[in-house]
């Protein structure tokens, strides 16, 4: 069993981060640890929450793993909360990821076209030179236009789009994915690998709720670790979101805890079975 390392904050409650992570992460086979940044009492889709901040832990929790002699198979980050967290994790990344070990980063900044306010200007520089070297990453419109400098637009064309996934890629990218693109009322993902391109979309749902985005880079991370290849990855990571996200609409009162995803796990299964099947056929 593969065993991968997330770095990103806990949710005591509401489907987001490490919450998503671990149990969509473990539906793919994979045995994974979480390593928390900050410890919320509820995600901050809810008017109020608690907020313990870990960052002075990052580095004894590494150093101990260390010790330990213990190993990844993959090393995935999510929402990281400062410039600081940012050092802390590229020290545990030099120092845990060996030749042919797959990093995968969601570089969670923004959305709706602002950054989050708890982070500084100079986040996006910072995090343009993390990205470098990493196998996939996953932004939404918002932070791809943050991270390739561009100002935000909405709704960019497909054209555009493109254009933004070619200059991520050329930061050291080996698989670039922007998700939130909608053309003629669907709603998808578009990536880029040596300048080859696929796109996934799937009908619009007029839902908004927390964690989406780390459901859907869960699942493509948990794909491509059971041997789908990028455009397989993208294909069930955006079915499994929308499966999601329709079990959501279907029970409002959910939306405010985040993406309703523990009862289509199954589905994301079934899906990822699938394309173990469609491989040992063509072999």
């Amino acid at each position: 069993m593969k065993r991968i390392v997330t770095i990103q904050d806990f949710s005591c409650v509401g489907s987001c981060s490490l919450t998503a992570a671990i149990p969509v992460l473990s539906a793919a086979g994979v045995e994974c640890c979480g390593i928390p940044t900050a410890l919320l009492s509820n995600h901050t889709g809810f008017p109020t929450f608690y907020s313990i901040d870990l960052t002075d832990e990052l580095e004894p929790i590494g150093n101990q793993l260390k010790r330990e002699h213990i190993g990844f198979d993959g090393i995935y980050t999510g929402y990281i909360a400062s410039v600081g967290q940012i050092e802390h994790i590229e020290r545990f990344i030099s120092e845990f990821r060996q030749p042919g070990t797959p990093l995968f980063i969601d570089p969670v900044m923004g959305d709706n076209g602002k950054m989050y306010a708890a982070l500084t200007n100079d986040y996006p520089e910072h995090m343009r030179r993390f990205i470098s070297g990493a196998d996939i990453i996953t932004p939404n419109i918002t932070e791809a236009c943050l991270l390739t400098g561009r100002s935000f637009n909405p709704c960019p064309t497909l054209h555009e789009i493109k254009e933004m996934l070619l200059e991520l890629c050329g930061l050291g990218v080996k698989f670039a994915v922007i998700t939130g693109f909608s053309e003629k009322g669907q709603l998808g993902a578009v990536g880029c690998c040596n300048g080859v391109f696929t796109e996934f979309l799937t009908p619009k749902k007029d839902v908004s709720c927390s964690g989406t985005g780390d459901v859907f880079a869960s699942a493509l991370l948990g794909a491509y670790l059971r041997g789908a290849d990028y455009a397989q990855s993208l294909e069930i990571a955006t079915k499994f979101t929308y499966a999601a996200v329709e079990c959501t609409a279907a029970a409002p009162d959910r939306r405010f805890y985040g993406i309703h995803f523990q009862t289509v796990l199954g589905e994301y299964i079934r899906l990822l079975e699938g394309i173990e099947k469609r491989r040992q056929n063509e072999a």
